[in-house]
This record gives structure tokens, C-alpha cells and sequence, in this order.
């Protein structure tokens, strides 16, 4: 039997050199067998003209409108659904794979047909042997989290294993996977649509698993990392919508509610957290947002 064709999706906003290189790294795998797409997102660093020079290989798709990263990913997985692919690859443009990352999710997803998703062992890329995630849990108050996080690399994930989600920056999907369940819901725009997607993928029965000697780097979400009010705003709307749309136990809400108000709270009573009232507006219009049924990019 052939190889299944396998087609990566990466989104690009002007990041010419973090796009170049991560391609530069797909070109350099050892699985053969596959394609790339890159979606551009209005860049105006000169990245598409980078990269068809660079990669004439490579099918670029100038987007028409910025729907975020679900609704922009969703342009290219649904291309890669109409070239036949066997899996599709959703991968940030700022990630860097070893050489026998896709072979080795490849060869594990085609190992039972009820796998779905499949994830790379992903690592800081400023610190190379620090864990960045190997695979997410949800408790059960459906928080979510990165199993691993900030662990230096011993060998404690040395064998594939079943996971409750993947993060969204590195992740391996079965076509059948998609006709199914749908591709990422739009909806969120940004943030927690991965976990969103793999909720859904699980609840019809597929695996997730986690090979850990596929492995990837990853520039974003450092150890350091301060994210901007517009992720408070995006993460507190879609934790609501995530529970809604899954009709989480009342424990789940109960948890969110109370952890919302708390925060309000303390970021608007206390004076020390007077730095973070940019993140209580966010985290308050986030919920209001949420409460009013507004979804897809922030208004305004």
C-alpha cells in the first residue's frame, strides 16, 4: 500500500522568515509523500513573493477576508480535502520539525484506524530540551491543560499515548476525522478552538494520541510569556462558548463563573493588579460578549 498523501495547512501574517524556515524544515522530512498549502493573511513583509521564490512547490492562497485562525485554517483544510489528502497537517508558520516528525505521526495514525489526531512532542525553541506540551488534559471542570509544561526533557514521554487534545500548533488530522466532525469552528475565531475540535473528534469515538518521537519546536508561548488583553478577551468568551456548545456539567459552569468573578474582583479592587486593567476590560467583554451571543473577531 501506498503511503497516504498527507497535506499541511500553515497560516502565515507576516512572518516571512518564521514561514521560510518552517518550510525549509517540512522540505527537509523524511515522508515523501506530501504537500503544503500556505495561507497568507494580508501580509505586507513580502512573504508571498518569499516564498513562491523560494518554494515554487508550494500552493499559496492570498485569503480575501481575515476570519481568524479557525476560519482561515479552515480555507486550507478544506482545499486539502478537495486534493484528496489522506491527513492534513494544521501547522503554525513559527514551528521548526525534526527531520522524522511527519513520518513518525504518520506511521502511528495509520496503526489503528481509530485514531484520529495525532501530536508531535513539542518544545520551547528557545529552550530546545524544555517541554512546551506532550499532549493536553481536561480536568473535570473542563479546564484545560499541557501535560508536561515546562519540563525539561528525561525520557518521562518515551511512548505514544492517548491524549484528551492536542495543541493546535502542531496537529495531524484524518480526513475522515473532518467529514465527520466538521473542521474548526469559526465561531471562536482564536483560542480554544483546537481543544474545541478535539472535544468533538472524541465524543464520536476517535483517538488522540501523542508520539513523542515526532518533534517539533515552537517560537510562541515561551516560559516568559505575557499574553496581550486581546487572548483575556478571546479565552474568557470561548471557555463560555466551549461549554455551551458541549453542554458541560454544572460543575464546569460553577467553576468558570466563579473563577470569572473572582478575577473581576481582584484586578479592579486590589491595587496591586492595577497594571492588569486592560486585561479586566477584555476579561469583562468577554464575558458580556459571550452572554450576547457574539462570537467570531472582536467588535471593534
Amino acid at each position: 500500500m501506498s503511503d497516504p498523501l498527507v497535506i499541511s495547512v500553515i497560516l502565515n501574517t507576516n512572518r516571512r522568515a518564521d514561514t521560510l524556515e518552517c518550510l525549509a524544515s517540512l522540505q527537509h522530512n523524511t515522508y515523501t509523500n506530501q504537500r503544503v498549502i500556505v495561507l497568507d493573511n494580508h501580509s505586507n513583509d513580502g512573504s508571498v513573493d518569499a516564498i513562491r521564490a523560494a518554494f515554487p512547490n508550494v500552493q499559496v492562497i492570498e485569503l480575501a477576508e481575515n476570519r481568524g485562525y479557525a476560519g482561515n485554517n479552515n480555507v486550507g483544510i478544506q482545499t486539502a480535502r478537495d486534493q484528496n489528502a489522506d491527513w492534513i497537517f494544521v501547522l503554525n508558520e513559527d514551528t521548526i520539525l525534526d527531520p522524522d516528525c511527519l513520518a513518525r505521526l504518520v506511521a502511528l495514525g495509520e496503526s489503528d484506524s481509530q485514531i484520529g489526531m495525532v501530536g508531535p512532542l513539542v518544545y520551547h525553541h528557545d529552550e530546545p530540551t524544555v517541554i512546551q506540551s506532550a499532549g493536553g488534559f481536561m480536568n473535570r471542570d473542563w479546564e484545560a491543560g499541557h501535560l508536561g509544561k515546562d519540563e525539561n526533557d528525561q525520557g518521562q514521554f518515551n511512548a505514544p499515548r492517548a491524549v484528551e487534545w492536542i495543541t493546535g500548533c502542531s496537529i495531524l488530522v484524518r480526513r475522515a476525522v473532518i467529514d465527520q466532525v466538521g473542521a474548526l469552528d469559526d465561531r471562536f475565531f482564536i483560542y480554544f478552538e483546537e481543544t474545541e475540535w478535539c472535544v468533538r473528534a472524541r465524543t464520536r469515538g476517535w483517538r488522540l494520541m501523542i508520539e513523542p518521537r515526532a518533534k517539533v519546536w515552537h517560537k510562541g508561548v515561551q516560559r516568559n510569556y505575557k499574553p496581550k488583553p486581546a487572548f483575556t478577551y478571546y479565552s474568557a468568551r470561548n471557555r463560555f462558548l466551549m461549554l455551551a456548545k458541549h453542554r458541560a456539567p454544572a460543575r464546569a459552569w460553577l467553576v468558570a463563573w466563579t473563577q470569572t468573578l473572582r478575577t473581576l474582583a481582584s484586578w479592579t479592587l486590589k491595587p496591586k493588579w492595577r497594571h492588569l486593567r486592560e486585561h479586566r476590560d477584555a476579561l469583562w467583554h468577554g464575558t458580556l460578549d459571550f452572554l450576547r451571543g457574539r462570537t467570531g473577531m472582536r467588535a471593534g
